[in-house]
């Protein structure tokens, strides 16, 4: 059985019209237009805000559009739910999967569709069906593997099956790379190229411009919900892009200055032979091997390596997070006890971690609440928070870093991911931290707020903030880096000064063949 094979039709595939949309005090959409030709993949692409989310929840049937047209192979398509864009042949893959991690690979391809006979599900068929399915996609998965046992990548291939055994002939893609490695992302832009032989559109909404570049035939710009411009894969260059998506150009996102003079006396932060055992399948790993690193005042050191590596867990355990087996943690130069995590804080240690939405913001309480947070101890008299001085130190706050929102009291849910991660580093700033640590701090952002992060990172370090960044981006680290340091399987491999630091000379350190480099 062959799944997703449609002859090219003479009309596009899919084509927009004229689609606006309104909120209460939102305009997200105004006259939208864009089309998708069987066979082709179109990158949508624009900053958080610019429309996507909603442009894909029409095209899925949550919202109906309040003007314009959608049309399916030239036949007019109204959408009343996301039953009847299944129906017409419309997948959504979200960034959040939307699979049952208690049951198996085909019963998550085939839920609420089980093949059957009298009644019975004939597991047999469905497994052979899925087995079919994973092998067009080239994907060594068993039907029987229980999805909660699956990596990410891996999750996100039995998303694609599904759509697959829906005979789906349009496929979205929100953010599909937001949280694989790099040997994931060529596995799935090759899994995207294989829809396109197939016949298939695919509509693939993403940050990162060098996939853009790399698997789309066409790239359209949304910019506050209208089109800003459209240009063929051809002729798009980074640069171009940018400029539709935010009117600047890319050399403006990696504004750092040197660190200054101050940045060479004693550090603020200094970690000395840590390490920690961990477990692996239950078998005993050493997950931190004898790690030391400094970062002075007014310098940011980024922390560079491959997913694994060890960053993230050094990072937890220096905030007290996690526990470590032995060595010792350094501020100002006295030797500290970090048991927990308020005891970092007390230090003057904040953490922006990877994981926002999990990890940093509680995103059912309002904007105000969650800058809060981290300091409700200095805003309270008598065990009660103060709102009005809560709500002050939020306002200056949301001013200084040009939070969008219409009211301290948006809940944070409610935000684009951009400002989501705003209000995650204003929290730690109402501490006036002296070592602040950011881990991925601009994962699954625009570039426009990026280059807002970054700005911010700078001002930090001129104000005298010690500030350690993790980015698996190498870009962001040789671009905001007064010292790179690379991990490898739980150490440090070197440590590069700036102007030695190549992505050539990160890799090779992070790969473990540096030939000719020194480790530090």
């Amino acid at each position: 059985m062959v799944y997703g094979r449609h002859a090219a039709p003479s009309a596009p595939l899919l084509r927009v019209d004229g689609v606006s949309k309104g909120f209460p005090g939102v305009q997200a959409l105004q006259g939208v237009s864009l089309q998708v030709d069987g066979g082709e993949c179109l990158a949508l692409v624009g900053e958080n805000g610019a429309g996507k989310s909603t442009l894909m929840k029409i095209l899925s049937g949550v919202y109906a559009p309040d003007e314009g047209q959608l049309s399916l192979n030239g036949r007019p398509l109204s959408l009343g739910s996301p039953r009847q864009a299944q129906d017409a042949g419309i997948a959504i893959i979200y960034q959040e999967f939307n699979l049952m991690p208690n049951l198996s690979v085909s019963e998550n391809v085939f839920v609420g569709r089980e093949p059957n006979a009298a009644g019975l599900v004939r597991r047999r068929a469905m497994r052979r069906q899925t087995r079919e399915l994973l092998d067009q996609l080239g994907v060594a998965l068993h039907p029987d593997a229980i999805v909660r046992d699956l990596s990410v990548a891996e999750q996100q291939m039995v998303e694609i099956a599904k759509a697959l055994s829906l005979n789906a002939r349009l496929v979205i893609m929100d953010e599909p790379t937001s949280a694989l490695t790099e040997t994931e992302v060529a596995a799935l832009l090759r899994i995207v190229r294989g829809l396109k032989e197939r016949g298939l559109g695919v509509i693939f909404i993403t940050h990162r411009l060098d996939e853009v570049l790399a698997v789309s035939d066409r790239v359209t710009v949304l910019r506050d919900g209208q089109n800003a411009g459209e240009l063929s894969t051809a002729e798009a260059t980074p640069e171009r892009i940018v400029r539709l998506m935010v009117g600047r150009n890319l050399g403006d996102f990696f504004r750092k200055e040197a660190a200054p003079s101050a940045a060479t006396g004693r550090p603020a932060l200094e970690v000395r032979g840590l390490g920690r055992t961990g477990t692996v399948r239950d078998a005993a790993a050493i997950v931190l091997h004898d790690v030391s690193l400094s970062v002075r005042p007014g310098e940011i050191v980024g922390l560079a390596g491959l997913v694994g590596s060890g960053r993230t867990e050094l990072v937890r355990a220096v905030f007290g997070a996690d526990p470590f087996d032995h060595g010792e943690v350094l501020v100002d130069g006295r030797a500290v006890s970090i048991r927990a995590p308020r005891d970092a804080i007390r230090l003057g240690i904040g953490l922006v971690p990877e994981d926002r939405k999990a990890q940093a913001l509680i995103l059912g309480l309002a904007i105000r609440e969650n800058i809060s947070l981290a300091g409700l101890g200095s805003l309270a008299r008598f065990g009660v928070v103060r709102r009005g001085a809560e709500r002050a130190r939020a306002r200056h706050f949301v001013d200084a870093l040009s939070i969008r929102t219409p009211s301290l009291d948006q809940k944070v849910v409610n935000l684009s991911g951009g400002n989501q991660q705003k209000v995650v580093i204003a929290k730690w700033l109402s501490l006036r931290p002296k070592v602040l640590i950011m881990d991925e701090p601009t994962r699954g952002i625009d570039v426009g707020a990026k280059a807002e992060v970054h700005h911010l990172m700078s001002d930090l370090a001129r104000q005298g903030v010690a500030v350690l960044m993790i980015s698996s981006e190498l870009p962001e680290i040789l671009g905001m880096s007064d010292r790179v340091l690379v991990m490898r399987q739980g150490r440090i491999a070197g440590e590069l000064a700036r102007g030695d630091a190549t992505q050539e000379s990160i890799m090779a350190l992070a790969t473990g063949v540096a030939g000719g480099l020194s480790a530090a």
